[in-house]
């Protein structure tokens, strides 16, 4: 058996917002059982691209809030991890 390992966190800058519970990390971690490894490095394969994509958005739509001044990419930080594991 393998395990699939997948760790996501965010934070946001405290020049971002004046509410104290956002600043902190806030991480996710989900783990899936697959019965062989090429199953689980395609499952991870798979969550990586689609975390990349959805990164992708997220910093061109922070990039538009930006040009009008109502958001600054660099104020939140995004983290993600996906490991496949020996159970």
């Amino acid at each position: 058996m393998w395990v699939l390992m997948y760790v996501f966190s965010y934070s946001v800058s405290p020049a971002a917002t004046n509410d104290k519970a956002e600043w902190r990390l806030l991480p996710t971690v989900v783990f899936q059982e697959f019965s062989n490894k090429q199953r689980c490095r395609a499952a991870k394969s798979a969550l990586e691209g689609s975390l990349k994509e959805a990164g992708a958005k997220l910093k061109s739509g922070l990039e538009d809030l930006k040009t009008i001044g109502k958001a600054d990419p660099a104020q939140i930080i995004i983290a993600y991890n996906v490991e496949c594991l020996p159970k």
